[in-house]
């Protein structure tokens, strides 16, 4: 996961470069980071059915092979064109590690799926962390396609290695020692494995769809839209310590606070339930937005609150894939929370060009963080007000048709 995690999130460092050297605008440029992410989401489901019944060893070696030819392709892109055909091939890949990891997590740790599934998800989010000092650097130095060229080779050679460690747990697998304060946290869990076209006719699911898309909008615009972002406010070239700017200052605390955000909000949801804690943890985020609505022209609030709006959604990449296990049950965890995951490429087309092409007519941000703003409280009171008794329900009557 930490291998294939620059392909989204180092994603912001490239924009300009390739925007001077195939003579593009940004939101033509951006095209390519939404047709990523439809790239990573789309077959997820297709993915998880393999790997479900296959192992994940075979696929997601396959997906390690795409990943280097992601960045490998970009590099030597020449048009727009091909930049998004390339890239998207990459987003496959990542479409692949990330959800075959995800669903190996949510098998092996029925009894802690919140802290275990954050931990998987958050080696994604914090992955850049550790490397975009480095990249950034590196493209100083070298230029933007040696840097593609050279990290898209060593990506790839890890998420192969990687891959033939991994298997799926046993037929029935339960954990030794099971989670005995399951009842009393409020986290429930389903006695039947609901198939992927059962599980499309609940409305449960639906409603965990809609959720994931409309929470998926703020944080991937601002992951794409980071770099152009701080340079509308004037902070992005501004020296800040260790002679990072703000700009690389910014992202480099924002992946590592997008990492850790997954497995906190997973451990507390193992214990105050999934939609208790979607409701605090997306009200924080809208709070985070409007903050930093009024305060991104200076950079230390730049920095930091662009921080806690990573802190406050990265979360969902615990909960979702978590209370969908929880309610439609582990044997076809991977394909299931795929069909989810979706929800995310129907929101990169919203937070990729379309955001770009708002900010460039209107010559602001504004409309599209008070529109991150609404889709942070809509979901939050959702959660609270319309899925917790609907997923109370969804599991009841599970239960009743095991005779549990």
């Amino acid at each position: 996961m930490m291998a294939v995690a620059n392909l989204q999130y180092a994603w912001t460092l490239f924009t300009g470069e390739f925007s001077r050297s195939l003579h593009a605008t940004l939101p033509q440029i951006q095209i390519a980071f939404s047709t990523f992410l439809i790239g990573v989401t789309c077959l997820v489901p297709l993915d998880g059915y393999l790997i479900d019944r296959l192992g994940p060893r075979p696929i997601l070696a396959v997906g390690g092979v795409l990943v280097g030819v992601g960045w490998m392709g970009a590099a030597k892109a020449t048009t727009v064109t091909q930049l998004v055909i390339v890239y998207t091939i990459g987003g496959l890949g990542a479409g692949i590690v990330y959800g075959g990891t995800i669903g190996n997590a949510l098998k092996w740790f029925p009894d802690h799926r919140g802290l275990t599934v954050g931990l998987t998800s958050g080696a994604y989010g914090i992955g850049t962390a550790l490397t975009v000092a480095r990249i950034a650097s590196m493209i100083k130095t070298s230029g933007y396609a040696h840097t593609l060229m050279v990290w898209g080779v060593a990506q790839g050679l890890v998420v192969i290695v990687a891959a033939l460690l991994l298997e799926n747990p046993p037929p029935d697998w339960q954990p030794l020692l099971p989670n005995r304060n399951t009842k009393a946290t409020g986290a429930r869990r389903s006695a039947v494995d609901t198939t992927p076209w059962q599980m499309l006719r609940t409305g449960s699911f639906w409603l965990i769809y809609v959720m994931m898309t409309l929470m998926s909008f703020g944080g991937l615009m601002v992951t794409a839209q980071l770099s152009p972002i701080a340079h509308s406010y004037g902070v992005d070239k501004v020296v800040m310590a260790f002679g990072m700017t703000a700009l690389v200052l910014a992202i480099q605390i924002d992946r590592i606070l997008n990492g850790l955000t997954r497995p906190v909000w997973g451990w507390i949801s193992d214990r105050l339930g999934r939609e208790n804690t979607m409701f605090i943890a997306f009200t924080l985020e809208a709070l985070a937005v409007f903050l930093l609505l009024r305060l991104a022209s200076h950079p230390v609030w730049f920095i930091a609150l662009s921080g806690l709006c990573f802190f406050a959604w990265g979360e969902i990449f615990s909960l979702f894939p978590s209370i969908t296990a929880d309610l439609f049950g582990s044997k076809w965890a991977t394909t299931n929370f795929g069909i989810v995951l979706t929800g995310a490429g129907v929101a990169s087309i919203f937070a990729g060009p379309l955001a770009a092409l708002a900010s460039a007519r209107t010559g602001s941000w504004s409309s599209t963080f008070w529109a991150m703003i609404a889709c942070d409280l809509i979901s939050a009171f959702m959660a609270l007000f319309w899925l917790k008794p609907l997923a109370a329900r969804t599991v009841t009557i599970a239960q009743a048709a095991r005779g549990v």
